[in-house]
């Protein structure tokens, strides 16, 4: 008896026994995405606490144990260019971006957005950052940090709701002028949203309101995929709506138990444990110019943080689309 094994015989067979559904679709994608597209791994250190905070140097020989090569810092953890630089040549990886505060939040002296281009150009020039990022809106310019044992979520929350959409549109004019500045010097300036961007407001969202003000020209998107999910966007449509404007992503994941909410409340989870359709997301991103991928994870964590950046690597590393 002659078998057919022509590929339409192939899959008709393999349907009726319900086979198909278990092997990759012939000529799909079978090398790993982010080396098909040549994109490193990279990992926002916040998520590392104070493990980055207390031994920089180790933390990143760790991560880059795992495979992780591209760094995203949270500030400057009090200590100077030149020797986070050194820490980051002795693992053998580079800081591709920093995000800078505003001064209400930062010790005087610290290194913000509102520092002159000249000295923010310096110090990133010696990191070798090429990439800043404001990563949260404004606020009031008398707003107090909370006591000791305070609701720090609470107060961002009630100061960002206070300012209203009129801090949407300030925080937009802002950001370009910021970015003007920086242009000379070689620094792009982006964003970094959470969650409090897309409560409604009359009719709109400070998210749709600061992006009308944004020139795209000017100011680039990170979008916090975890903060996007958690305030009822989809992350791979909201990527292929702003294709071209966000050129970083922080790659988080959330439980399915977080309820859309727009007060900085996630119930956080490994890339790949949670709720995000990353067969949707990675490719919307490869699509649309995304350039750095930086994984991040929010508090609590149920596990070593270590652990959590090594399960994210992992299924990010073998991930095909």
């Amino acid at each position: 008896m002659t078998i057919n094994l022509n590929r339409r015989g192939l899959l008709a067979a393999m349907g009726a026994t319900g086979l198909a559904a278990a092997v990759p679709a012939f000529g799909a994608p079978r090398t790993p995405l982010f080396k098909r597209i040549n994109k490193p791994l990279g990992v926002q250190l916040y998520a590392l606490g104070e493990a980055a905070q207390k031994d920089l140097g180790g933390t990143l020989k760790r991560l880059a144990a795992m495979g992780y090569t591209d760094f995203e810092l949270p500030g400057l953890y009090g200590r100077s260019p030149k020797d986070l630089r050194a820490d980051a040549d002795a693992a053998g990886v580079r800081f591709g971006s920093i995000h800078m505060g505003m001064p209400q939040r930062l010790p005087a002296g610290s290194l913000t957005l509102m520092s002159s281009p000249q000295e923010i150009a310096d110090a990133l020039g010696t990191m070798g950052i090429r990439k800043a990022v404001l990563p949260m809106p404004l606020l009031p310019d008398d707003f107090k940090m909370p006591a000791a044992g305070g609701d720090m979520r609470a107060a961002l929350v009630a100061a960002v709701d206070a300012g209203g959409l009129d801090m949407w549109k300030r925080l937009g004019g802002l950001l370009n002028e910021r970015a003007h500045a920086l242009k000379p010097y070689g620094i792009d300036l982006g964003y970094h949203n959470h969650n409090m961007e897309f409560r409604p407001q009359g009719g709109t969202t400070g998210w749709n309101v600061l992006l009308g003000e944004l020139d795209p020209k000017l100011v680039f998107l990170e979008l916090d995929l975890g903060w996007a999910a958690a305030g009822g966007l989809d992350p791979a449509a909201e990527i292929r709506r702003l294709k071209g404007r966000i050129k970083m992503v922080h790659l988080k994941d959330i439980k399915a138990s977080t309820k859309t909410n727009y007060a900085l409340s996630q119930d956080p989870a490994e890339v790949g444990l949670g709720m995000l359709n990353w067969h949707k997301i990675l490719p919307a991103c490869a699509e649309s110019g995304v350039e750095n991928f930086y994984v991040e994870q929010e508090a609590p964590f149920t596990r070593d943080r270590f652990d959590s950046m090594k399960i994210s690597h992992d299924y990010l590393a073998k991930f095909v689309a």
